[in-house]
């Protein structure tokens, strides 16, 4: 059977979301996780739909894709398919070809697992590496310490402050309480939580939206933020403690996250809060 490149309408995300969970493992490279779609669906399921590719043979997903943002491709691959010659050229061919609707003509990033034969036959065609990111990975065997501040699992009645928090914690961020609705109604966020952290006063400091693949997977922080009046504090370490008990009484085997390697501060910050830096990985880019 042949490769079929696929776009899924939004009723039809169930089964990617699926393999994505499927997929994860400790064991495994950073890679694309359901979270991400996840976190994606904020801007609702037609538009999360619109931005996945997947490719398929036998009716089987090998690889899925997520368009997060002009120009770049978020992609993973089958455990058992990460050097299949058939896929590897076909995602090759599709990234180069504009019409076949994954990549837009010029400059261009692919973030894929590292050791997968796409890379390959992308650097062949003149792809680069891209800036270097950090994955950090936290093990959730034994039970996690108190994050020292108070924490609260936000429901739809306190949308707003997720927003508000998100909105001071990111620059240009324009996350809303619409955007938290949309995707607390997608169908990754049956295994989400998104947490607030409060200083003394009562203010709300800092969140965090922490994605479970499963019992005995990896689940992934994303995003987290500081507000900005309340940096310096510790309270990033707070949020990201209290993200990996989370994720931890949600069964994860582990919290996983990845931030750009130039940002120090989040590094120390996810460090500080028991996660160990694995290799840096880079996105491959096109001139």
């Amino acid at each position: 059977m042949a490769m079929v490149l696929g776009k899924p309408k939004a009723d039809g995300l169930s089964e990617a979301v699926g393999v994505l969970r499927e997929w994860q493992n400790d064991g495994a490279p950073m890679q694309l996780h359901a979270g991400d779609l996840g976190w994606f669906w904020r801007f609702g399921a037609e538009a999360t739909a619109a931005a996945v590719r997947t490719w398929s043979r036998d009716g089987q997903i090998l690889a899925v894709g997520l368009l997060d943002g002009p120009g770049l491709l978020r992609l993973t691959i089958a455990p058992d398919a990460q050097r299949d010659e058939e896929l590897a050229q076909q995602l090759r061919e599709d990234l180069a070809e504009t019409e076949r609707g994954v990549l837009p003509e010029g400059k261009a990033n692919v973030e894929a697992p590292r050791g997968a034969l796409v890379h390959d036959l992308l650097f062949e065609d003149g792809w680069k590496a891209g800036e270097p990111w950090t994955p950090l990975r936290r093990d959730l065997t034994e039970p996690v310490r108190d994050p020292g501040v108070r924490i609260e699992v936000i429901g739809p009645d306190q949308a707003h402050v997720r927003a508000t928090v998100q909105r001071a914690a990111f620059e240009g961020s324009t996350f809303t309480d619409e955007h938290w609705h949309a995707m607390s109604a997608g169908l990754p966020y049956a295994d989400a939580r998104c947490l607030v952290a409060y200083d003394d006063q009562g203010d709300a400091v800092a969140a965090v939206t922490v994605w479970s693949a499963g019992p005995g997977k990896p689940g992934l922080l994303e995003p987290m933020g500081v507000h900005r009046e309340h940096r310096g504090h510790g309270y990033g370490r707070a949020i990201t403690v209290a993200a990996a008990a989370a994720l931890r009484r949600l069964g994860a085997s582990s919290a996983i996250v990845c931030t750009p390697s130039s940002n120090i501060g989040a590094v120390a910050t996810y460090r500080s809060a028991g996660f160990q830096q694995r290799p840096e990985v880079r996105d491959q880019c096109r001139d």
